[in-house]
């Protein structure tokens, strides 16, 4: 109802409406103001709809008086004439167009050469579809030699925008006002008028700088010698037709001619000659001109130039040529000069034979004369690239012949994408592939036969590249120099006794050792990573950052192994074990402000790639005299190097360098040789406290680093003078176990991998006991253990796959501990109580591994490593309560560093696993494969 009324209402009058108002009831009245409000609403909405359409009309009737590209209204242009934007091309233009033999029909295409405008996308809303009878002309004007009558600045093309309040196009149809940049007739005129009046003025000056600037212009040019005059012409051609065909610089027979925007004509080197020297503009009309603005002229125009016949200029020659054909003739000459200094003469004999066929130097002898002339021709077009020429007349050659294959490759070969490797690679697969150098050069002669090609390359060039990647390739310096050190930075390989005093008296040293020059290696390893130290600087915004030093910390390793003898040959006698010394760049940081950066640091520490070789010698590491009498001069280049500062040329820039030693990738038999400490099997069980093996057993997990290089080389020093007149025994004590002089520094450490070992030998053992029930009757026979190692042997190799060995090694104590071992050990060991005491010894030892093997605990175990002392204390009361039969007053060396030094070693390295000697071992496999 309510609704009926309001329709009513709507259809009433004002008047009307009053009535009804006063009929209608009090309590309907708000209702039918609501209606009235919408009615209101909805009427003004409508209005300004249309108000919007109308605007939108008005603004695209105004878009249809401006032209698209200057902008300028139809209104105020003199010509009173406007053309399509977009469509055919009008009749005028298109005879222009055939004159000057273009492509070009529609406008768009003329507009984007032009203006470089794109009117393809235009919206007739936003822009107009017509443009100005000036823009016209000038689009004329490119394609003609008429003057230009017309004004058009650059950079003025009108940027178009939608429709909106504030519309710069409707404000200025309602108001007249001009918009900038929008240059008017008048103004035109006056600066045409202007230019006119000082152009008249200055005619008469004008005429004497054309005169010198024509005679400047021909000494820019310098073509007597290389471009034919005009009065070589066999014909007396009108005077404008030779001047239509000669140079406007050097007035002489166009030469390669180009064309400028103004439709001038010059030779291209006279051209370019006088842009270069006298500045970007034509040298007839001073319009500007660029290089990149020149083309070629049109066709016609060069088959007219290429038929004119010229006189040749040789002497005791009249011959008429036609110029297209003249350097041909012109060569004609040349060859026959030539053929005067050398001649062939066939004597007879024997029928001449193929080129192909022929030696070498016979080939030379008779490819002499096209050499020659190859070369003359290279020196004077392609800049002497003789090699250029030859391979692209090859390459034609072959087009032609429709060998299209041979000619893929040629042109591979030409653009430095030959089928044949770079030395650098053939030399990585010679050593990859394990290949001695008679191997690969067997190889590289059978393919060459083969296929005919060069794929991989002679041993000489993988030399060659092998001395880029070798030590002593890079010049350096050291300040101050080193002491005792050559400065000769050129040192490769030498021989590892160099430097050795020999005399009847001396110890006889029968080993082979050959070794780098410590600085010449370590300055090789910076530059090999040279990339990566660069883009560490630019990752943290120090591309620019010339202070100094940079602070190199190396990881230095050594380790001896066995059975290195020659499997076949008749080599020298030599001990058949081997020691080898090795250095890793661990990370690089430098001070800045306040703080230090890291810019690098090696993300696989122990990988053997890098792992650096220093020295190898074919000696016992337990033969202490040839030990320190070829490890000596490398420990002294360190010793001087910590003192020094390295100044080192890297990305462009000498750069400063100072290195930390850190000897960590030592096993315990090497520190204990090197650090003139008693053997494993002493009192004294460690090499980083002075615990003895009872003190150990006693007190497991309290213990701290005590022990040092300083510290062994005085107690060394007690040992040898004995300033107390003491016993053996109380001496012994007083330098707890140091017995023989230091002569490398460690750092007391623990070796991840060995520590590994170690602890993996001890669990062999301890379940070898269990199950033997060791724990119940304390005296076993030999023989019996053996049965029990036999038994577990046997178990092992059926559950796990575990092959049993003479000497624990790295992969076999990763296989053995790990809970699924424990488990198959469990099934020969009756005893529930047993079973779970080695669960639980397993699980904490498997929990505590990580922490001391990760290169970086805190981030990869961060919550094992909060647990390791809790765990460590566990596992210790474990040995000392389940395990009291085997530990009781005695524990393994491993066994205590794993207990009591970890966290101390982690506290303050950050890491035990990445300054293991793992990446030397791996070393040492490919050392034993060379």
């Amino acid at each position: 109802a309510n609704k009926e009324k309001a329709e009513k209402v709507a259809s009433l009058d004002k008047g009307t409406l009053a009535q009804v108002d006063a009929a209608v009831p009090v309590a309907e009245k708000p209702l039918l103001a609501d209606i009235d409000l919408n009615h209101n609403k909805q009427a003004l909405e409508k209005d300004a709809d249309n108000l919007k359409i109308q605007e939108n009309a008005a603004h695209q009737a105004n878009l249809q008086q401006l032209c698209r590209i200057c902008g300028v209204s139809f209104k105020t242009d003199r010509y009173k004439r406007s053309h399509p934007v977009h469509g055919p091309v009008d009749s005028e233009t298109q005879g222009l167009l055939r004159k000057k033999e273009k492509r070009a029909t529609s406008w768009p295409d003329l507009i984007a050469k032009v203006f470089k405008i794109d009117v393809r996308g235009d919206i007739d809303t936003i822009h107009p579809t017509r443009f100005c009878h000036n823009c016209w002309s000038i689009i004329h004007r490119k394609f003609s030699n008429a003057p230009c009558e017309v004004y058009f600045p650059r950079n003025s093309t009108m940027e178009w925008k939608p429709h909106s309040p504030n519309c710069t196009v409707c404000y200025t149809a309602r108001s007249g006002v001009k918009r900038k940049n929008q240059p008017s007739n008048l103004q035109l005129g006056k600066r045409l008028k202007i230019i006119a009046e000082r152009a008249r003025k200055t005619k008469g000056v004008k005429k004497q700088v054309q005169v010198n600037n024509k005679n400047l212009m021909k000494k820019i040019a310098n073509c007597k010698k290389i471009h034919l005059s005009t009065k070589l012409l066999a014909v007396d051609y009108p005077a404008d037709f030779v001047k239509s065909i000669s140079c406007q610089v050097c007035e002489h027979i166009l030469a390669d001619p180009v064309e400028t925007t103004c439709s001038h004509l010059f030779c291209r080197t006279c051209i370019l000659k006088c842009l270069k020297v006298m500045g970007s503009y034509c040298p007839s009309c001073r319009y500007p001109c660029f290089p990149t603005d020149l083309v070629s002229p049109v066709k016609s125009f060069l088959n007219i130039l290429n038929s004119l016949a010229v006189r040749c200029p040789v002497k005791e020659c009249d011959e008429e040529v036609l110029l297209g054909k003249y350097c041909h003739h012109l060569s004609s000459h040349k060859e026959v000069k030539r053929k005067e200094m050398y001649t062939h003469v066939n004597k007879g004999g024997r029928p001449r034979q193929h080129l192909l066929s022929l030696t070498r130097r016979a080939q030379k002898h008779r490819l002499r004369e096209l050499k020659l002339q190859v070369k003359a021709f290279a020196e004077k077009e392609e800049g002497g690239d003789i090699k250029a020429v030859c391979l692209t007349l090859f390459l034609l050659a072959l087009r032609a012949r429709n060998e299209h294959r041979q000619a893929d490759e040629l042109e591979a070969i030409m653009q430095g994408k030959g089928s044949g490797l770079h030395p650098a690679v053939c030399l990585a697969i010679r050593v990859n592939t394990f290949l001695s150098c008679s191997q690969y050069h067997k190889m590289y002669r059978t393919v060459k036969a083969i296929t005919g090609r060069q794929i991989f390359q002679p041993l000489h060039a993988l030399r060659t590249a092998e001395k880029a990647l070798l030590p002593g390739y890079h010049p350096f310096e050291w300040k101050p120099p080193l002491k005792n050190v050559s400065t000769n930075t050129e040192v490769g390989i030498i021989d590892g006794l160099s430097g050795l005093p020999h005399s009847v008296d001396d110890y006889p040293v029968d080993t082979i050792a050959k070794r780098f020059r410590y600085d010449a290696a370590l300055v090789s390893a910076l530059m090999d990573m040279e990339e990566d130290i660069l883009e560490g600087m630019k990752a943290q915004d120090l591309d620019d950052y010339l202070n100094g030093p940079f602070t190199v910390v190396v990881k230095e390793s050594c380790d001896g192994m066995g059975d290195v003898s020659e499997k076949h040959g008749s080599g020298p006698p030599v001990p058949e074990k081997a020691v080898r010394f090795s250095f890793t760049l661990m990370n690089i940081t430098i001070a800045h402000g306040n703080e230090n950066v890291r810019i690098f640091e090696e993300v696989k520490p122990n990988s053997e790639l890098c792992c650096k070789p220093l020295c190898l010698m074919l000696a016992d590491e337990s033969d202490h005299e040839t030990l320190t009498a070829i490890l000596s001069p490398l420990i002294a280049e360190r010793e001087t190097m910590k003192s020094s500062i390295l100044l080192l040329e890297m990305g462009g820039i000498l750069r400063r360098f100072k290195f930390i030693f850190r000897g960590t990738g030592y096993d315990e038999k090497l520190v204990r040789e090197v650090e003139g400490l008693e053997a494993s099997g002493s009192t004294y069980i460690c090499t980083l406290c002075d615990a003895t093996r009872l003190e150990a057993s006693q007190n497991l997990v309290l213990h701290s680093i005590t022990r040092s290089h300083a510290e062994n080389l005085e107690r060394y020093e007690v040992w040898r003078s004995n300033p107390y007149n003491e016993s053996v025994d109380e001496l012994r004590d007083r330098v707890k176990g140091v017995s023989a002089k230091p002569f490398i520094e460690t750092v007391p450490s623990i070796d991840a991998l060995h520590c590994d070992i170690g602890n993996a030998a001890e669990f062999y053992k301890i379940f070898q006991f269990e199950i033997g029930e060791v724990y119940k009757n304390p005296d076993i026979s030999k023989e019996e253990r053996k049965r029990w190692q036999s038994t577990l042997d046997k178990h092992l190799r059926k559950k796990m796959n575990l092959k049993p060995i003479m000497r624990m090694n790295g992969n076999f104590a990763r296989k053995l501990m790990t809970k699924e071992t424990v488990e198959a050990v469990c099934e020969l060991i009756k005893c529930e109580e047993r079973h779970e005491a080695l669960r639980e010894l397993m699980d904490l030892y498997l929990k505590m591994k990580p922490v001391w093997r990760s290169s970086c605990p805190a981030k990869e175990c961060p919550e094992l490593l909060c647990q390791y002392s809790f765990n460590s204390q566990r596992f210790a009361e474990l040995l000392s309560s389940k395990f009291k039969y085997r530990y009781e007053g005695k524990i393994t060396n491993y066994f205590h560093k794993t207990l009591a030094h970890v966290p101390e070693i982690i506290e303050r390295d950050g890491s035990i696993g990445a300054w293991a000697s793992e990446g030397n071992e791996s070393g040492n496999k490919l050392f034993r494969r060379f």
